[in-house]
């Protein structure tokens, strides 16, 4: 639903999912990731994202060499 003013709900949603994100892996407390600016915000969410498949890959690896 689309308001002359004001965020739509869709964009709300995605705002907590994010901070859902930083919560949740990153161990941050809802006011502060709710209080960085949005460009910083999503660089630290691309950033985990990347960790965590470096992560997966790199332990992927490991594996494959232990078998």
């Amino acid at each position: 639903m689309r308001t002359f003013f004001g965020l739509t709900n869709e964009y709300i949603e995605g705002v907590y999912e994010e901070i859902f994100n930083l919560k949740m892996h990153g161990n941050w407390s809802f006011m502060e990731a709710y209080s960085l600016p949005i460009k910083i915000r999503r660089w630290f969410l691309k950033r985990m994202v990347k960790y965590y498949e470096d992560k997966s890959e790199a332990e992927r690896r490991a594996s494959k060499k232990t078998l």
